[in-house]
C-alpha cells in the first residue's frame, strides 16, 4: 500500500496497514532548525505533499511576513511580525472605514499571475496524497479587511456593505477554488480560525446563516471533480462539526484538546476524518516524550472506533517544541 492509497481508504474509513502521517511546519522550522527537520524526515515516512506551484505577486505587497517587522499582504492590510518565524497580526486594515469599500477590489493580480504548470507534474512523479492548501479563508479575511471588532459589529447589526463585501470575497475564492479543480491534486483544503478555547467566536446559528453557504459552495465545487476537501480551524468548533459533515467536508483539522475527544469520537467517528491533531499549546511545546505519547493513545482510543479509520496522525511543529517531542507524535502512532 503506498502513501496515496493510505489516505484515500483512511478518508473512506477502509482498513489500511497504518495511520497515514503529515506533518506541519511554522515557518521558523525552515528559517532556524532546518537540520532538524532533514533528520526527522530521514526517520519519518509521511504521506501527504503539496504539489509544486506559485501565485502571481500583489501588487499592493511589500516587506517579508517571516521577518520581525511590518509587512503588506496582497489584500492591502499591514502586519505586525513581532519575532522572525512566527505569524503575525494586523495592525491596520484598509476597510476600517466602509467608505473604502466603494473603490476596493480584491488582488486578481495574485489569482491571473498563478502559475500551476508543474503541479500536475509533481502529482505524477509522486506516489504521496497530494493536497493543494488554499488562501480561502473567508472569516479571517474579513477581519483582516476590517477589523476584529468591527467585524463583529457589522455581523450583529446586518449592515448592508458586510453582504457586498461576502459576495465580493465568495466571487473571488470560488475563481481560486475552479483553479485548483482543473489541476490533478487529490484534495483541496480551506481554512478558518473559528474557536476560542471554550466555544464558537460567533453563534452556530449566525455561522450558518451567514458563512456555510459560502463553505457549501466551495465544498459542492470540489466534490463535483471528484476531490476531496479539507478543512482547517482552530478552538472549539464542535458545534459545527455536523454541518461540515452535511456540507461535505472529507477531513477536518481542528484543536482537538480544546474539545471533549471522546464526545467527538463518540459522534463522528466514520462520519468525517480527524486530521490531526496533537495538543500545539501545552504538551508539544511544554511535555516530554512520554506526556507525547500518552495524548496520541486517548486521541487514538477516542478516534479510532468500530474497527473504522478516518484518522490522519497529523501535528504542527512550533518554533519551539523540541525535536523529540514531534518524533514521539508519528512513533506512537505507529503503534497503531
Amino acid at each position: 500500500m503506498n502513501s496515496k492509497e493510505r489516505v484515500i481508504k483512511s478518508l473512506r474509513f477502509e482498513e489500511v496497514d497504518r495511520v497515514p502521517r503529515d506533518l506541519w511546519t511554522l515557518p521558523a522550522i525552515s528559517m532556524f532548525r532546518q537540520n532538524e527537520l532533514d533528520a526527522l524526515l530521514a526517520l519519518i515516512e509521511f504521506d501527504m505533499e503539496r504539489p509544486d506551484y506559485c501565485y502571481g505577486t500583489g501588487r499592493r505587497c511589500s516587506g517579508n511576513p517571516n521577518r520581525r517587522g511590518g509587512y503588506t499582504d496582497a489584500w492591502g492590510s499591514e502586519w505586525s511580525v513581532a519575532e522572525s518565524g512566527v505569524i503575525g497580526e494586523v495592525k491596520r486594515c484598509p476597510l476600517a472605514d466602509w467608505a473604502a469599500l466603494r473603490h476596493y477590489e480584491p488582488p486578481w493580480e495574485v489569482l491571473e499571475g498563478a502559475d500551476l504548470s508543474n503541479v500536475n507534474a509533481s502529482c505524477s512523479g509522486s506516489g504521496k496524497f497530494m493536497l493543494a492548501g488554499t488562501g480561502v479563508n473567508p472569516f479571517e479575511r474579513m477581519q483582516f479587511l476590517r477589523g476584529t471588532e468591527d467585524l463583529f459589529m457589522d455581523l450583529a447589526s446586518e449592515e448592508r456593505e458586510i453582504y457586498l463585501l461576502r459576495d465580493m470575497l465568495q466571487e473571488y475564492y470560488l475563481r481560486e477554488i475552479r483553479m485548483w479543480v482543473k489541476t490533478d491534486v487529490d484534495a483541496i483544503q480551506f481554512s478558518d480560525d473559528w474557536g476560542t478555547q471554550r466555544a464558537m467566536l460567533i453563534s452556530p446559528a449566525l455561522w450558518r446563516k451567514f458563512f456555510k453557504p459560502m463553505y457549501k459552495g466551495y465544498c459542492d465545487i470540489i466534490r463535483g471533480s471528484g476531490k476531496f476537501v479539507f478543512f482547517h480551524s482552530d478552538g472549539n468548533i464542535e458545534a459545527i462539526y455536523p454541518d461540515l459533515i452535511e456540507i461535505g467536508v472529507n477531513a477536518v483539522n481542528s484543536q482537538l484538546f480544546c474539545m471533549d475527544i471522546e464526545r467527538l469520537g463518540e459522534l463522528y467517528a466514520g462520519r468525517i476524518a480527524f486530521w490531526g491533531e496533537i495538543d500545539r499549546q501545552r504538551v508539544l511545546p511544554f511535555g516530554k516524550p512520554q506526556d507525547v505519547r500518552s495524548a496520541v493513545d486517548r486521541a487514538a482510543k477516542a478516534l479510532l472506533r468500530h474497527g473504522r479509520t478516518g484518522v490522519i496522525a497529523q501535528c504542527e511543529w512550533g518554533k519551539n517544541d523540541p525535536m523529540e517531542n514531534i518524533r514521539a507524535v508519528f512513533e506512537q502512532w505507529g503503534e497503531y
